[in-house]
């Protein structure tokens, strides 16, 4: 298929890409377009304007700041590949990032979009939620931080006004006593995740403290298993498994019970590289 017709417009600066967001209020913004052109192609979506914001200077980078790994919107799944600021600082999105798509698709498709798009099958809202992340929001009347569990609000849906922009994800950098996980099952290598788990802790002596369990796949936003996560912290894996507190829907891959048990499944690969050096 082919996307019905459309305006498009290439903003030079913020201030830009916002007036024309402001001005029209079914414009889509272009970064990676990974899932926005396929959006268009089948006709989900249908913008009478698409805004590109790829030629907008200051909207790409990795850095340290302040005890917290910034990266800019647009950037590049593939330029967070080669970052020895993520693999060192941000260690869960480096155990994510080879799940994503395809190298095609990591060459073009860029952090910032996955979140805006929000999609729950996604890795990258996971990888924010079980980091306590957060994303800054760029508008006409300056810039806000709003914190994972407050930007992501249904099913491709998030807390972004319509004359908003998403300029750059933070997240707490990894110190010594951090811990990650991260496990996602697929059909195939690079298809969306039947079920996925982004896991963070803190050691604490031979145990774990701070444990956080972000699932994604089974529901309409990536959402956390606190009652597992407590029982994680006794160090008690087949404790968290039974209290794992997840209400999966039936989808077009598998029945909720399905996804349930592939939870408890993940959830014991992914406890075991938690323990693996606390």
């Amino acid at each position: 298929m082919k996307p019905a017709p459309f305006a498009y417009k290439k903003a030079r600066t913020l201030d830009e890409a916002m007036a024309l967001l402001g001005g029209q209020p079914d414009a889509r913004l272009l970064a990676g377009g990974q899932s926005l052109i396929a959006g268009l192609n089948m006709r989900l979506s249908a913008p009478s304007l698409l805004i590109d914001i790829n030629g907008i200077a200051g909207l790409d980078g990795i850095a340290l700041k302040d005890g917290k790994v910034e990266i800019a919107a647009l950037t590049r799944y593939a330029a967070a590949e080669r970052s020895d600021i993520i693999a060192k600082h941000a260690p869960l999105i480096a155990r994510a990032l080879p799940h994503i798509g395809h190298v095609a698709i990591r060459n073009r498709g860029t952090l910032g979009g996955s979140l805006a798009y929000a999609d729950p099958a996604a890795e990258l809202p996971a990888c924010l939620l079980a980091l306590d992340g957060e994303v800054e929001a760029t508008g006409p009347k300056g810039k806000r931080s709003i914190k994972a569990v407050d930007f992501f609000k249904g099913l491709f849906e998030t807390a972004l006004r319509p004359d908003e922009i998403l300029t750059a994800l933070r997240l707490p950098a990894a110190g010594k006593d951090s811990r990650v996980g991260f496990a996602e099952l697929a059909r195939r290598h690079g298809d969306y995740a039947m079920v996925g788990l982004a896991a963070s802790a803190r050691a604490a002596g031979k145990g774990l403290a701070d444990v956080r369990l972000a699932y994604f796949g089974v529901g309409a936003t990536a959402v956390r298993a606190k009652k597992a996560e407590a029982a994680l912290e006794k160090s008690d894996v087949e404790a968290a498994v039974a209290a794992l507190d997840l209400d999966p829907p039936d989808d077009v891959q598998a029945t909720g019970a399905t996804k349930k048990h592939l939870a408890g499944v993940l959830l014991r690969r992914v406890a075991q590289q938690l323990m693996e050096a606390a």
